[in-house]
């Protein structure tokens, strides 16, 4: 999926659903991370995309909560 594809359906999503695609990728990074550890990850490329994931969701979950202190 392109950037701003991804980035647009995050940014549709209620803050509901953003907080479990939220948790669904902690959760899968933390998999990935123990299997990079045990020497099973061949792909190790997708931690660092699954954390820039997670970084662009978090900064729009923090957007649509000031936005909604703010109102």
């Amino acid at each position: 999926m392109k950037k701003k594809d991804y980035l647009k359906e995050l940014r549709e999503m209620t803050e509901e659903s953003l907080r479990e695609r939220l948790r669904s990728l902690a959760e899968e990074k933390m998999k990935l991370r123990f299997r990079k550890a045990s020497g099973q990850l061949e792909e190790t490329h997708r931690l660092g995309d699954l954390q820039r994931q997670l970084a662009q969701a978090n900064t729009i979950y923090r957007e649509k909560f000031v936005a909604a202190e703010a109102k």
